[in-house]
């Protein structure tokens, strides 16, 4: 059984701007560029019926595109870290998206996520790094940021059981109003799937 999550695709760009802080970090799994993304909301593993009921739900999302950049980066696990992240400029936008998402999930029964939402690319795992060269690491990095780049989709994409950070696979995309029709272009192999799990 696949697990779901709903996210924001990161396009060419941006995703080679990221790839550029890979590295200089012992103990760091780095994630693959392709599999770069901003979830949106975890939704889990999913029976098939429960999967489909959840995209005709997110059918009926109408939201306008919008901006967004990524700047800065940090960490989570404050005592023993256990990921690094780059974060997203805050936005009104993507807050209201995620949570539109959300009240769905919550609709039909998905449990919530116990954790406040923060929009973020998981750029690497961490196994035994010790918080000193975490700190080193984001100190070094602080003035990230990459240029704004437009949101015109959100996509429902799986993951099968493997250590984490991929690879993930785009089952269904929504475009946003006002969003450029033409296919995005993003680092993963994430085409314009759609209707794949019914």
């Amino acid at each position: 059984m696949p697990r779901l999550f709903t996210a924001l695709e990161i396009p060419r760009d941006a995703a080679l701007s990221l790839s550029l802080l890979r590295g200089g970090l012992p103990g760091a799994r780095w994630i693959d560029v392709e599999n770069y993304h901003i979830t949106l909301r975890f939704i889990g593993d999913v029976e098939g019926h429960v999967a489909d009921e959840i995209a005709n739900a997110l059918d009926r999302v109408r939201r306008s595109s919008f901006s967004l950049t990524l700047s800065g980066v940090g960490a989570f696990g404050s005592r023993k870290p256990h990921s690094v992240y780059a974060g997203a400029k805050a936005s009104a936008d993507i807050n209201a998206l995620q949570g539109e998402i959300d009240r769905i999930c919550q609709r039909l029964g998905i449990a919530a996520d116990a954790r406040k939402f923060t929009p973020h690319v998981t750029l690497a795992r961490l196994r035994n790094s010790s918080p000193a060269d975490v700190a080193k690491y984001l100190s070094a990095r602080g003035n990230f940021s990459t240029a704004p780049f437009k949101v015109g989709r959100f996509v429902l994409m799986s993951s099968r059981d493997s250590v984490g950070g991929g690879p993930y696979i785009v089952e269904e995309a929504w475009p946003l109003i006002g969003a450029d029709p033409r296919p995005l272009t993003v680092a993963a192999d994430g085409g314009d799937a759609t209707r794949l799990m019914r």
